[in-house]
């Protein structure tokens, strides 16, 4: 099956209240991206005609993936009157025979763990797994290698809800039969919801074969709470890290580091215990030290940390950062900054020195300004460089001078100290009052 013999929708329209929180379950984060966002990148992998129903907040849902996607359908369903999974199909119109349904608080869903739906020629296939433990799945009734019927937690029987085959929320449907039963759902249960379940019994009245399909837990958990979506996070994290670590990366302690879903990296690299590496990273034959984090930059050829911030749109290159030093929306090419300084708005040229307690003073209150150090630069440690300020090749900057003015010229010693007064046995005239 190519991409354009299948549809997919994906159910993203519930409030998920159990996640305790003002913000549209699908749009809680995953390794950095919602989890919403890791569901269509799995279904883009396998269609191309991929349909998203959203209802609770809505236009933040279609505007956070509309980030990430241009080519994705958006329906909105009409919850207060036609609420549950089936009154979400209500306004579907899938391109392909054969349709997908999937849950869009399932990020760790993969194409793979989706093959079983695509080879098998069934009208209708549920996706099942057993649980030790089925407390608030729907249980599904197996008769004969087929399905019976699905009936949902809190409308099982005594009996039906000590069966643990549950239903793990992903469906196949021929599009022929979602056109006949959808509109023959009802909502004359417990909830007053309309079930994309009750399909199941209508098609078995008609004497439509259901198949069941014994999927892998793992990649079908729904996160319904913090904590679940805690644990998805571990899975995802293990995922990303296993996938690097193949590509030739030295993570040192892995269940240590954080690394998103949006992380590249190249070449030879190593990663110590306890790093953070998030954004749009690029990182390519370089050494990140224990405790560092890296926000959407690129560092190449060079070493960070340990305990170094390289925050958003910096640029490193054959460059040595040292502990304590926070490099921000700044380029370094060929640089030496070893520990405690703050590098922001600025750009450094190739064989510059920073020492320690040297601060880029980009910020006056109201704006920020740039500063440009040029090549073979040496400034001295608890130096303060306000900007804007351009400062050329080949200057010396002494320890504990404040720069100030537009440009300070090639070749020069830049110097700002008072003189140094001293007062004789202060200390002990000082503490003799004391």
């Amino acid at each position: 099956m190519n991409k354009k013999d299948l549809s997919i929708v994906i159910l993203a329209a519930g409030k998920g209240s159990r996640m305790k929180s003002t913000k549209a379950k699908v749009l809680h984060h995953i390794s950095g991206k919602p989890m919403l966002y890791h569901i269509i990148k799995s279904s883009q992998e396998i269609s191309d005609d991929i349909t998203v129903v959203v209802a609770h907040q809505k236009e933040e849902v279609i505007k956070e993936i509309g980030k990430f996607f241009t080519n994705i359908n958006f329906v909105i369903q009409d919850a207060q009157n036609f609420p549950g999974t089936g009154g979400a199909m209500m306004n579907i119109e899938p391109k392909r025979d054969k349709v997908l349904v999937l849950n869009g608080d399932m990020p760790l869903i993969t194409a793979g763990a989706l093959s079983g739906f695509l080879s098998s020629d069934a009208q209708i296939i549920m996706s099942i797994f057993e649980l030790e433990d089925p407390d608030g799945y729907g249980r599904v009734i197996i008769e004969d290698g087929e399905v019976l019927k699905i009936v949902e937690h809190k409308d099982a029987s005594k009996e039906e809800l000590k069966v643990k085959s549950v239903n793990a929320g992903v469906y196949a449907f021929s599009s022929s039969v979602l056109k006949k039963y959808i509109p023959l759902l009802k909502n004359d249960n417990a909830q007053r919801e309309y079930y994309l379940t009750d399909i199941i019994s209508l098609a078995k009245a008609d004497a439509i074969s259901i198949s069941p399909l014994l999927v892998d837990e793992g990649h079908f958990k729904g996160v319904n709470s913090k904590e679940d979506l805690a644990q998805c996070e571990v899975v995802m994290q293990d995922k990303i890290k296993s996938h690097w670590m193949r590509e030739g990366v030295v993570m040192q302690l892995p269940h240590t580091i954080y690394i998103e879903e949006s992380v590249k990296f190249e070449k030879e690299c190593i990663v110590e215990n306890n790093c953070r590496i998030t954004g749009d990273t690029l990182i390519s034959n370089s050494h990140i030290k224990s405790s560092s984090v890296i926000e959407d930059s690129r560092i190449i050829d060079s070493d960070v940390g340990p305990l170094a911030h390289i925050r958003p749109m910096s640029q490193l290159k054959n460059t040595h950062i040292g502990n304590f030093v926070e490099v921000k929306k700044s380029s370094l090419i060929g640089v030496k900054a070893g520990h405690l300084s703050y590098i922001g708005d600025a750009e450094v040229g190739e064989g510059t020195n920073v020492g320690a307690g040297v601060i880029t003073c980009n910020y006056n209150g109201v704006n920020k300004y740039k500063t440009i150090i040029g090549k073979n630069v040496f400034i001295g440690s608890d130096s303060q460089l306000i900007a804007p300020l351009i400062v050329e090749d080949d200057v010396m900057i002494a320890a504990g001078t404040t720069v100030t003015g537009s440009k300070i010229q090639s070749g020069v010693l830049a110097i700002s100290r008072t003189k140094l007064k001293t007062i004789k046995d202060f200390y002990y005239k000082f503490f003799s009052k004391a």
